[in-house]
């Protein structure tokens, strides 16, 4: 029995000191999981900070795109205000070409029916005259000139000389200078037949009582008409009034001489002459 007990000692010895190894073992173990589970740890908050930033870069171009987009939603709001009004003044633009041409139509009619019924009423009989442009009419009045013109012979009052701008009122001494043209006109000429032509610039009128310039030309020229029946030796049946408006300019608009050249009425000594 005494020499059992040192070698179940020993055993035990033996056994503690693996158990001890054992221990050690474990715990090295689980230093080694607790370090890898720190290293996991961290490379999950890394990631996790990174995904934030991109979140955040997402949110900022979300933003920006909102902001595009409203924009973008202002200017095509705005452009179509801008075609929706465009259209309704290309849409009143065409009501009013049409109503122009309409009148413009009404007054050409009116003239040709003045013109044809003064012919109807005074019973002309034209005859025809070759040696009309023989001589041309001496009129040494300020503001008229004579100019031959084709077939016939043009005497041309200035409208300014005539009239108060842009009316048929006439100017003080414009009685005067028609009848004195008229008496010349009558020297050479006796028995032609005689256009009263009455011509604008290409302003338009201001005038409340004329709609167009073909309106205020014919009344113009209906004025000088109702002077030279009234005050000179020239026959009913020898005139005739018509209203050119501005579409026969005689130099260009585009200065005031030339506005103020083109206004103008015309006597124009026809090679006809009466019976």
């Amino acid at each position: 029995m005494g020499r059992r007990r040192p070698t179940h000692c020993i055993a035990l010895l033996l056994a503690l000191a693996a158990l001890a190894a054992g221990c050690a073992d474990s715990s090295m173990v689980l230093k080694g999981n607790v370090g890898q589970l720190q290293q996991q740890q961290l490379a999950m908050q890394r990631q996790n900070q990174q995904l934030q930033g991109r979140v955040a870069s997402l949110d900022q171009n979300n933003q920006e795109l909102s902001a595009l987009v409203a924009q973008l939603r202002q200017q095509t709001k705005v452009a179509q205000d801008e075609a929706t009004l465009l259209r309704n003044q290309l849409s009143t633009a065409a009501s009013q070409l049409a109503r122009l041409r309409e009148e413009k139509k009404a007054a050409d009619q009116q003239t040709e029916a003045l013109t044809a019924s003064l012919r109807r009423q005074q019973g002309v009989t034209i005859k025809p005259n070759n040696s009309l442009l023989a001589a041309i009419p001496s009129v040494n009045l300020r503001g008229v000139e004579a100019r031959r013109d084709g077939d016939v012979i043009r005497i041309e009052l200035s409208a300014d000389q005539l009239f108060q701008h842009g009316t048929n009122q006439f100017l003080p001494n414009a009685g005067h200078l028609i009848t004195a043209t008229a008496e010349e006109i009558l020297r050479t000429y006796p028995h032609q037949m005689i256009g009263i032509e009455g011509h604008t610039d290409s302003d338009p009128v201001q005038n409340y009582q004329f709609r167009n310039n073909t309106q205020l030309s014919t009344a113009q020229a209906a004025a000088v008409h109702d002077v030279l029946l009234s005050q000179t030796r020239i026959r009913p049946e020898q005139v005739f009034i018509v209203g050119h408006g501005g579409n026969h300019p005689l130099v260009s608009n585009a200065t005031a001489a030339g506005k103020q050249r083109n206004r103008r009425v015309e006597l124009v000594i026809y090679p006809e002459r009466t019976s």
